[in-house]
């Protein structure tokens, strides 16, 4: 008796549109950004941001710059004339005070702070409401502030704003 030959033909659909497809797409994309991203952030490449929470400059923001490796960070910096808008958030925030002396109000508690000063924002399960103030709105009041995404997205942090920058209300 011959053996049979047997063969199977289906069509297949369009393979780019599964899940599997397009994690493997983004994992690429990932990879490529690691290794040919843009590593230097100028000051040139990125605008000041008037928000909620004030004047902020993002150097890190994977929603809206694509083009650089370590898309899991935000890192901004924040000017703070005479105080920021208010929030809630579940925290994780750590602030490198890089000019000017302020204080944070932090759950209703005072935290004074100044220029070289490292300002941790603590994890707290249902989140911790802040607001910062410069102290002499005279002179100049910024920090740097860094957040790892993937915890804070951990978390299931939320944002609720409580009020709004002055520069908003002006």
């Amino acid at each position: 008796m011959a053996e049979q030959e047997r063969t199977r033909t289906r069509e297949r659909g369009t393979m780019e549109t599964s899940g599997y497809e397009m994690f493997l797409r983004a994992r690429k994309e990932f990879d490529e950004r690691q290794q040919t991203g843009q590593i230097v952030i100028k000051p040139s490449d990125r605008e000041y941001q008037i928000t909620r929470q004030g004047r902020m400059f993002y150097y890190l923001n994977g929603m809206v710059f694509k083009d650089t490796p370590l898309q899991e960070w935000r890192v901004f910096t924040q000017d703070i004339k005479t105080h920021s808008g208010k929030h809630r958030h579940q925290g994780g925030f750590v602030i490198y005070v890089i000019e000017g002396t302020g204080y944070s109000v932090v759950d209703g508690e005072r935290i004074d702070w100044e220029a070289g000063d490292l300002f941790l924002l603590p994890i707290k399960p249902n989140g911790i409401e802040h607001q910062h103030y410069n102290l002499d709105p005279t002179k100049g009041c910024r920090w740097i502030a860094f957040c790892y995404m993937p915890v804070f997205d951990h978390l299931a942090s939320e944002f609720t704003q409580m009020e709004l920058s002055p520069l908003l209300k002006d």
